[in-house]
């Protein structure tokens, strides 16, 4: 019963469709099943939360697709370590590393200022680590957004420390009207306007992460 409903979400993400138009559709599926009526619940209560789709599956896809030729046009023939800011970054490095085509190691860093709201602390705290030395490495530290520069300049600096043989930040949505601490990732996806936005690894409250798009997330959701 799953795949109808993912199938559904993506249908939404790669047309122009109107968010009640889906919903009516949604609606074919209500009363199939015990599961089927869980399933349906959820999808609604998702797409209602959802204000706009900023960006497609297809859109992100493409400029995915790009940012991994542009690395590879960098980096190819360097040892090269990719660091991953989990968790909403998964989904994105997972997509990146695969369009990069030459070898890389990949490490994971959990770390963040939001905790379970709309706004950063300030203060990072770093809850996991990378396991291996990254001196005389060349460093690709990849979020999923930028928005403060808290997070990744906190984190550059960390790994600066640390001596790699370079340190490059790249970043799939940037909102630089958030930005507090003047830094600008190396690279950058998509440059997207001060909205609270969910989709694609990115979340409110570990909510969110599986759509395939990434969208605006309505305020009601978290008024």
């Amino acid at each position: 019963m799953l795949p109808y409903i993912i199938l559904l979400m993506r249908l939404v993400t790669s047309i122009t469709i109107d968010k009640n138009v889906f919903i009516k559709t949604l609606n074919l599926f209500q009363g199939r099943s015990f599961i089927m009526n869980l399933l349906y619940r959820e999808a609604i209560i998702m797409m209602e939360n959802i204000k706009k789709v900023l960006l497609t599956e297809e859109q992100i896809a493409a400029r995915v697709k790009e940012l991994g030729a542009e690395l590879t046009a960098e980096y190819k023939g360097k040892d090269v370590v990719v660091i991953a800011l989990l968790k909403g970054c998964a989904w994105f490095v997972s997509d990146l590393t695969r369009a990069m085509a030459m070898p890389l190691r990949v490490e994971f860093m959990v770390a963040s200022s939001y905790g379970d709201g709309t706004t950063t602390s300030g203060n990072v705290n770093v809850k996991l680590d990378i396991g291996q030395d990254i001196e005389g490495k060349h460093v690709i530290l990849v979020d999923d957004i930028i928005d403060s520069g808290v997070t990744f300049a906190a984190i550059s600096a960390m790994l600066k420390e640390r001596k790699p043989a370079s340190l490059k930040t790249v970043a799939l949505c940037d909102k630089v009207e958030r930005r507090i601490n003047g830094l600008d990732a190396d690279y950058v996806g998509f440059v997207i306007p001060d909205e609270f936005v969910v989709g694609y690894g990115l979340d409110y409250a570990q909510d969110y992460r599986n759509l395939p798009f990434i969208g605006v997330l309505d305020p009601k959701a978290y008024a």
